[in-house]
């Protein structure tokens, strides 16, 4: 267990300027994503309303666990400047215990609430899911954007941190690759040095690697359904399904988060989580400032940021 996480809170240190970019560059991927998914319209229909790059018309656009735990993280490494990982355990512990619906998955909705009663015994607990196996998925990926940003000028402490902050929920190796992968090319795209090749090089051997080798060798200028249906969409959870389409996007419109998104978007399947990766990577770079202002108003607003 961490020493004295529970028995102070430190003073907030101030968040790194491209850090705050990329949480806010998640966010709005996120809850742009989440407009796409089939309890809103279904495929056909969110397929030409991308296509035609056609703003969802929903007057509120909510974020989802995907920001929520990233707000973890920014709040971990805003107190304590590294990740530590009960405190972290029980902050996205708590995160979930103030808003269970914000679309966890089923893996989360068993773990959290342990890891709220007994946070020191964080590693004993994820690796507990599935059998024993950890978690592959996603999550770990969806939420690290910011942390990658944060740590931007030492790569590698960009990796050991995302693999820190992975462990916590998403102990199998491939849930780690995906953070691992996600983080560097946020830290890359802060620096304006998004390249998926780098990307490649920090991530460990893994499906999430051979998938960002099959991205990179992939042209930009492929259809983004196609890419998807080469890459895969998240529709499967895993990391491994997620990571290499959502960093595709990136690095094909490092300078232009809109473009990302909808881009992103033409992939369908997991839509929020692929979108929140593209836009915390991509994010880290352009901030949120291109974007068009009736975006900005629909989207959820960040507590206390």
């Amino acid at each position: 267990m961490d020493s004295a996480d529970h028995t102070r809170t430190p003073a907030p240190a101030p968040v790194p300027t491209p850090a705050l970019r990329s949480l806010r560059g998640l966010s709005l991927g996120d809850a742009f994503g989440e407009r796409w998914f089939p309890l809103f319209r279904e495929p056909r229909q969110a397929i030409e309303e991308i296509r035609a790059r056609r703003m969802p018309e929903e007057p509120r656009w909510h974020w989802t666990d995907d920001t929520a735990m990233a707000l973890g993280i920014v709040y971990v490494l805003e107190r304590h400047g590294e990740i530590r990982p009960a405190t972290l355990a029980l902050a996205f512990a708590a995160g979930h215990r103030a808003d269970p619906g914000r679309g966890y998955g089923s893996g989360m909705h068993e773990l959290l609430p342990r890891l709220l009663d007994a946070p020191e015994d964080w590693a004993s607990l994820s690796r507990a899911l599935f059998d024993g196996q950890g978690s592959l998925g996603n999550g770990a990926a969806m939420r690290v954007a910011p942390l990658g940003a944060w740590f931007a000028d030492d790569v590698e402490r960009v990796v050991r941190q995302a693999e820190a902050s992975a462990l916590v929920t998403h102990a199998h190796p491939e849930g780690v690759a995906g953070a691992v992968a996600v983080a560097v090319a946020a830290a890359l795209s802060a620096r304006g040095e998004l390249d998926l090749r780098a990307v490649l090089r920090h991530t460990p051997d893994s499906a999430v690697r051979a998938g960002l080798a099959r991205a990179a060798d992939l042209p930009f200028t492929t259809e983004p359904w196609r890419a998807a249906d080469v890459l895969g969409n998240g529709q499967r959870i895993r990391a491994d399904d997620t990571v290499p389409f959502a960093l595709w996007s990136a690095a094909r419109h490092p300078d232009d988060l809109v473009s990302a998104l909808w881009t992103t978007a033409e992939g369908l399947g997991d839509v929020d989580t692929t979108c929140a990766i593209t836009g915390g990577v991509v994010g880290a770079r352009t901030g949120v400032d291109s974007v068009p202002p009736a975006w900005l108003e629909r989207v959820e607003a960040l507590p206390g940021r």
